[in-house]
């Protein structure tokens, strides 16, 4: 059977996962693209000298990294586009970090935010910023509902910077952003939270507001200054005295 010419020997040492590596390489060379059928195990097997059971451990997981994907009676391709499954491993990543480190996560979390919304601002439209403007006064609209409509807020809040997120159409930035937003989640609930209970849901609206003027009136002047006063960080102190 012919070679493919893109996959190499490997050693008995770590042996699934120099099948991973050099499955994940031959794709970065672009040797693989997205939705070529990769060859089949006893192919796989045959070329790089390894087990049929290393190599179909390897592909299981690549499957579930949402790198490859097994059509029954087809055989196994190479994904095309962004898979949901891509993120969890990273999120466990940063999780078990050693580290775990508050500022780390916030200067993560400050660096996302202000290049999503450089991004935004480079892709600007008189549609996308009525888009914007409609989950602002969304937003509005349920803080006016009070203290205890914390829920709906935060959706609310998450749906406005999700929109920011968009205008970017960058779907790479998009997933990484939205884990920094998965591991940000608790904290960002419990800061809307204590705005809505502590009377300051005008001053959380407000602040999103000046995000919204920035991007209509595209100002990029103290760009992570606007980013840093949606934190809230004296409601964020509180919590961690808590």
């Amino acid at each position: 059977m012919p070679k493919s010419g893109y996959l190499k020997k490997v050693n008995s040492e770590s042996v699934v996962q120099q099948i991973i590596n050099n499955l994940t390489e031959a794709m970065m060379n672009r040797q693989l693209r997205p939705g070529d059928k990769i060859p089949t195990e006893t192919e796989l097997a045959e070329e790089m000298g390894v087990g049929r059971n290393s190599v179909r451990e390897a592909i299981k997981i690549l499957v579930y990294l949402g790198v490859l994907e097994i059509r029954r009676a087809e055989g196994t391709f190479v994904c095309e586009g962004f898979s949901e499954s891509m993120i969890d491993p990273m999120v466990y990543g940063i999780i078990l970090d050693k580290s775990d480190s508050y500022e780390n996560l916030m200067e993560l979390r400050e660096m996302m935010e202000v290049g999503v919304l450089q991004l935004a601002m480079q892709k600007l439209s008189s549609q996308k910023i009525q888009g914007l403007r409609e989950k602002l006064d969304q937003m509005k609209t349920e803080i006016a509902k009070g203290a205890e409509n914390v829920e709906k807020v935060f959706w609310a809040d998450n749906a406005f910077h999700d929109e920011i997120s968009d205008m970017g159409e960058n779907p790479l930035v998009e997933k990484i952003n939205q884990v920094v937003r998965v591991l940000t989640h608790s904290l960002r609930y419990q800061t809307v939270q204590k705005m809505l209970v502590s009377g300051r849901g005008q001053e959380l609206y407000e602040a999103h507001e000046a995000i919204y003027k920035m991007l209509e009136q595209n100002e990029t002047e103290d760009m992570n200054q606007a980013v840093r006063k949606t934190y809230f960080t004296n409601i964020v102190s509180e919590k961690k005295e808590d």
